[in-house]
Formats: structure tokens, sequence, C-alpha cells
């Protein structure tokens, strides 16, 4: 269709749809171009193709109707690609085009896990708004993120691409993500779709292994793992991602109760909802389908509205509703659903990147923020007084990510350059960093090698330093989608290299660059200072020197819990109390005497060898400044469910070094229809203090935000006892009670 016949044809179905009392010019709009459209183009909106073949048969499909999406296209083809849509098929309906653009397009940001660690809305929201600007700028319209698996299982690779543990934090964060990508309107020329993944549950994959099954009762799917998709709906995200996994034994791309019970009927999403890739199909290897034929049927019917690759609609859809066993309603829903977030991202009207304007990719605000985000979301976990680096000192760079371009971009970075990334080594070859004397062994090529014949060259290099850095983590690939550990210490010969490093006897700081939480505990003694790094991103090795010498200070907090050894997984802080809770003084395993009676240690919840706690808590973080809390306040001591409550507390900074500190509210629900989490987040704020002042943090803290759902799978506040805290961490601060009257 030539474009000018489009918008003669689009004026007449608006002009045709003026008869339609109550409607929206977007519902008259749809609901005419649906009247218009056969069957199978119709289906054709509900089938999404990725860019791997011919591109004249991708062609030939697209102007007959039989393609409504695609992903992975070369950029460079996208407008050549979008014309033979909108010019040279029957209708012209544009594609929406979309892209895994996780955490940055071209600028790279920290992996979303790093991200979170920055507990850090406004920078979140402007870091996807930074690539939501560069990607939509060459074509791109819709992102496979935020993804809002609640994760807590580093074994998981994909824990990378999580915000964490939390199902606050990850609702606060994932709902600012939905903002930054979507912008204030859709059809703005720096906004792109969101899309909220993975629908629901996938982040408690048994065993940690990518795909697997998951068991979560409906109590906890609704307390825990479906809060942050709500509030990322409830911010507007314009499309959401079945999961691979199933639940309770009922794959998620088959799974009515959730795409319409929940997602339609009790939130009101109106956007659309495509499968993961192949996830459809995947369901005849689950044992839920007999065959492609009945994957369209249970997908179609459960409330998938577009396939994601493996075009089972396209087969067989027809078919079946020729023999109504899909009704033709819910192809038109579902067609309505797909067109509504076409209109809204504009490309009726403007479907078309606009090249020849100034390009914002790698520009210098874009920079700007990676290296903000890469700042904010390093954590510091151990400083015995080495840290702040004094810039008179020769420090020895050594270990294989000092200089890893391509594995500090991190998982889901397909469109990062290498070439533009800025390493530690790099950094320290910039005009900012150029008066600092370093010597360089990297003692192993990367994360994997085992290779120990440069060691002896490596303490010669420490010997002739004031301090060595020691770089070690793991690489881009061992983390992500499909990149599960049962393992997850650093790999290869990196803490073989630490000890030698800790030999000679000089400090030592040990910089971490990894896609999980490993566990470190066993490397701990052989490093005076940990920083810890979430693969960070472009500008990374800047950031990392800016907190090294202290012309940053650490701010960052965990996202997620640090476990002593991999077999305390799963372990996090928000935990059930159980009736046998450990006591404070446990019996190390070495300790036990020989031919202890069975009752000698007490019979509590921890293990013999690793004790009750983890490494690191949830929340947890250091800073160069010294933060001390007090006059905790609460505005009253009864409230009721209607009530808000305001909670204060003074924050002094010690110390002679300005810092921001995150203060963190937790509470508790002393007695409940249900067991209660020992501790669940309720508020954080970042609060800037200057050396040796003090600042008020206030939150207003609704009662209402207290409220679960309980056996009869109502959410409501029940009365009783509450605690409260306001501290640095989710084990530490000052405490407070409260309580809540009918």
């Amino acid at each position: 269709m030539k474009k000018g016949l489009f918008v003669i044809c689009v004026a007449a179905l608006l002009t045709a749809g003026c008869k339609q009392t109550g409607a929206t010019e977007e519902d008259r709009f749809i609901d005419n171009l649906l009247s218009q459209m056969t069957l199978e183009e119709k289906i054709g909106q509900m089938n999404q193709l990725s860019f791997d073949q011919p591109l004249d048969s991708i062609k030939a499909k697209i102007r007959a109707g039989e393609i409504g999406s695609m992903l992975n296209i070369d950029p460079k083809l996208i407008d050549e690609i979008q014309k033979t849509a909108v010019e040279e098929s029957r209708l012209g309906i544009p594609l929406i085009i979309g892209r895994d653009i996780i955490h940055g397009y071209k600028t790279v940001l920290p992996i979303p896990l790093g991200m979170a660690a920055s507990f850090d809305p406004q920078l979140v929201e402007a870091g996807t708004h930074m690539a939501a600007t560069e990607a939509r700028e060459e074509g791109i319209t819709w992102t496979f993120a935020p993804m809002l698996d609640i994760s807590r299982d580093a074994r998981w690779g994909r824990i990378a691409e999580s915000l964490g543990e939390d199902p606050y934090l990850a609702g606060e964060l994932g709902a600012a993500m939905v903002r930054g990508f979507q912008g204030e309107h859709l059809s703005d020329s720096d906004a792109i779709a969101a899309c909220v993944k993975h629908f629901v549950g996938y982040g408690a994959a048994e065993g940690g292994r990518d795909y697997n099954s998951t068991y979560i009762p409906e109590i906890l799917l609704r307390n825990v793992y479906l809060p942050p998709f709500q509030k990322a709906i409830e911010a507007g995200a314009a499309t959401l991602m079945t999961s691979f996994n199933d639940n309770n034994g009922i794959p998620a791309s088959g799974n009515d109760f959730l795409l319409r019970t929940i997602l339609r009927d009790e939130w009101k999403f109106d956007g659309f909802v495509v499968s993961d890739w192949c996830s459809m199909s995947e369901m005849m290897s689950h044992g839920f389908a007999a065959d492609r034929k009945d994957v369209a049927r249970i997908s179609a019917n459960a409330g998938v509205d577009m396939e994601m690759v493996s075009q089972t609609y396209i087969e067989h859809l027809p078919q079946l509703v020729a023999e109504k066993k899909v009704p033709m309603e819910v192809i038109d829903n579902a067609v309505r659903n797909i067109l509504r977030i076409k209109y809204r991202l504009g490309l009726f009207e403007n479907p078309y990147s606009k090249p020849g304007k100034t390009s914002t990719i790698y520009c210098d605000d874009h920079l700007k923020t990676a290296r903000r985000a890469a700042v904010e979301s390093a954590v510091l976990l151990k400083n015995d007084g080495v840290l702040p680096l004094k810039e008179g000192q020769t420090v020895a760079i050594i270990g294989p990510m000092a200089n890893a371009p391509h594995d500090q971009l991190g998982t889901w970075s397909f469109d990062g350059d290498k070439n533009r990334t800025v390493t530690p080594l790099k950094a320290l070859q910039s005009d900012e960093y150029k008066g600092i004397k370093y010597i360089y062994e990297a003692g192993l090529d990367y994360s994997r090698d085992t290779d120990t014949s440069d060691f002896e060259r490596v303490k010669s290099a420490v010997r002739r330093a004031d301090v060595a850095i020691v770089f070690v983590g793991e690489e881009a690939i061992l983390s992500g989608e499909a990149h599960s550990l049962s393992n997850i210490n650093l790999i290869g010969a990196q803490s073989e290299l630490l000890k030698a490093v800790k030999s000679t006897g000089k400090p030592v700081v040990m910089v971490v660059i990894a896609g999980r939480p490993l566990t470190i505990e066993r490397d701990l003694p052989y490093a005076d200072a940990v920083l810890y790094n979430f693969h960070p991103g472009t500008m990374g090795g800047l950031a990392i020197l800016d907190l090294l010498y202290g012309r940053e200070n650490p701010s960052g907090k965990l996202p997620v819990t640090f476990v002593r050894e991999v077999g305390q997984i799963p372990m996090y802080y928000s935990h059930n109390n159980t009736g046998r809770p450990a006591q404070d003084q446990i019996t190390p395993l070495k300790d036990i005497p020989l031919e202890a009676p069975q009752t000698s240690l007490g019979n509590t919840s921890f293990y013999l060898d690793s004790g009750k706690d983890p490494l690191y808590v949830f929340g947890y973080g250091l800073s160069y400044s010294t933060f001390e809390y007090g006059n905790l306040n609460l505005s009253s001591n009864e409230v009721s469910a209607a009530d808000t409550l305001t909670v204060t507390a003074t924050i002094k900074n010690n110390s002679t070094t300005d810092g921001t500190e995150v203060a963190q509210l937790y509470v508790r629900d002393l007695v409940g229809s249900i067991d209660r989490p020992v501790k669940e987040l309720k508020g954080f704020q970042r609060i800037f203090i200057k050396a040796g002042e003090s600042q008020t943090v206030t939150f207003k803290l609704p009662v209402s935000e207290l409220a679960f759902y309980g056996r009869d799978l109502k959410k409501k506040v029940e009365a009783g006892q509450f605690d409260l805290w306001i501290g640095p961490n989710s084990a530490e601060g000052l405490k407070a009670s409260f309580t809540v009257t009918e």
C-alpha cells in the first residue's frame, strides 16, 4: 500500500468510527482497522519472527501480512523492513521492532543486579531513558526489560539480569525502569515500549538450573513474586512476557489463571502479552501439549497475544478458529491489544527512525550517566584502612579482569562495543589518572585460566609497588541465560593468584567484577579491602578508580544476600522464623565434643558447618564515611489501616568525609494469620550528609502497605503488634514498635 492511500484509509476508518458512542479515538482507530482485516492478517499480527531468514523471504511474509513484529534486525535494515510493512502490505500496519536492551543499548550500564545495588530509582530511570533514546534513534521500538524475577539463588545465571531478592526493591526499581524506557508518552522520539518479564516465578527455578520447574503456592506467589510485576503494570508497562518455567505443573505460556484472571481481570492490564523465545512450543517438552496445534490452542486461549519465533499460531490458528476450538473473540482481543501498543507508540504516524539528527549514542551525557551508575552500583564490602588509595603510591595492577573490555560489559550486551569500554587499565592511561604510577602484570589471561606460570612475575611486580589491586571475577559468558553454576567460588586459579599476591606482604585490594554474588569467604583473608562490582559496563574502569582513589565515596548496598558457601542457598533476609530459630551462640563444628549427646547443640535451625548467618546481609555496604543513627521517632504508636505512619531518625556523619548513606526501613508483623517474615523492606532513601553534619530522614509509611494475602487469599492489613527498624542494612538499625488497631 502506498503511503498516501494508507493515510486516506486511516481517515476513513476514523470517520466511520465516529458513530461508536463512548469510544476514544484510539478505540475507534483500532476497532475499525480490525474490521478491515482478514483472519490471516489478524494472526499475522500475533506472529513475531527473528531476523534469521533471507531478506527477500522476510519481505514477502511482511507484504502478505504474516508478521506483526520482528526482533534481532540489523538496525541498518529497520527502516527498509518497516517501509515494506507500511507501503507494500495491504493495510500498511507497521511492525513493532524488538531488541534485547537490558542495561543500555550502545552505552552500556552496569547489569541490572548492579543497578539494583544503587538503591537509586532516579538513576535507574535515567539509565533506561538513556538506553531508550539511543535505541529509538535507530528505529527500535520495544525492549524485553525489565526482568522482575525475584532471585534468591546465585547459582542461577539470570540473577545477573534481576533486581535482586526483595519484592519491594524490585518493584520500585522495576517501575523506574518502565518510566525510563517509556518516558512521558510512548510516541515520543526518546521512548520505547517496556516488556516486564518473566511472568512469573522464573527466579525460583529448582536447583538454580535455568528453565527448571518451580513450586510456588498461591500465597507465596501473591506475597513475594507478583508484587514487582503489579508495580510495573501500574507504572504503565506496555507489554509483558511469559516465563519458560512451569509452576506447580502448569507452563507459564499456557497459564490462563496468570494471564487472564490476575493480569487482565485483577490488574486491568491493557497491553499485550508475548511468549518467551519458543516457550509456547516447548510446552510439548513439558508434557503439557500434545503437538504444535495443541500448543497454539492452549496459548491463545490462555491469553498469549503474540508468539515469539515458534510460529504455531500462523500454522494452526486458522484451523482452530474454523473448528471453534479458539473463539474468534480471542483472536480479535489479542490483535486489539497489539494494535493498541503500536498506536500508542505512534507507529501509524511515524513508523521510521529519523536519520540525520545529531546522534545521542556515546554522547557525553550518556557516558556521564553510565559512569555515575557504575559508581553508585559498586559495593565496598571490606576495608581495613587501605582505601582510599593515595595518588602518590605506586600500584601493582594484577588479575584477569583488569583489562577485559568485552567481559566488563556483562551479559545481554549485544550492541555494546568493547572498543568503547574503559577498563581499569585503560582508565589509568586516561588524562584523569595519567599521574598514577602503576605496574601491570595480569598473572592470568582470563577468569577460568589455571596456568600459574606467571605468578613469580606477579609477585616481583607487587614487591616493586606500594599496594596491589587484584582484579578478579567472572567473564560475561559465565552468567546470564543458560549459564547456571553449581560452584560459585572464584573460578580458575584466581584464588591462588590472590594468595600469591598477599604472600608479598604488601596491602591488597581485591576488586571483583562479576555477574552474580560469588562465594568469596575463603578469599577474604588475602584481601585488606574488597570492592564488589556487578559487571559495570562501558565506564566501569573510570568509576572503579574514582572509588579506589576517593574521588567518589562508595554508597552501593547489596540487593542480594551473599552466602558463605553454596550449600546455604537459598538464604535471604526476609525468611520466616521457624519454630526453633537459631540462637546467637552456636558451637562451631570443630568444637563439638566427641560422643556429644543428640540434643547438646540446642536443636535449632542452622548448619553445623556454616552456621546461621550469611557472609554479607541484604542491604549491606560500607563507605569512607561513618554514619551513626539516632533519635528514632514514630508519629504514633497506635494506628489504623487507613492511617499513614511517619517515621523519622537522625543520621550523623561522624567522619571527615562527605558521604551518601542509604537509609532502610524494615517492619515485622509479629503475629499473623500465616507466618510472617522476620523483616520486610518498606522504604529506602539515599541521604547525602557532609562530614560532621546530621540529617533527618523521614519515611511516610501508609499502613495499607502492611497488607498481605492470608489463608483466604484476600489482601488485608491485620491488626496487631509490629516492630520497625531504620538502619544501614537488614541486620542493623534502631528499633521501635507500634500497634495496628481494628
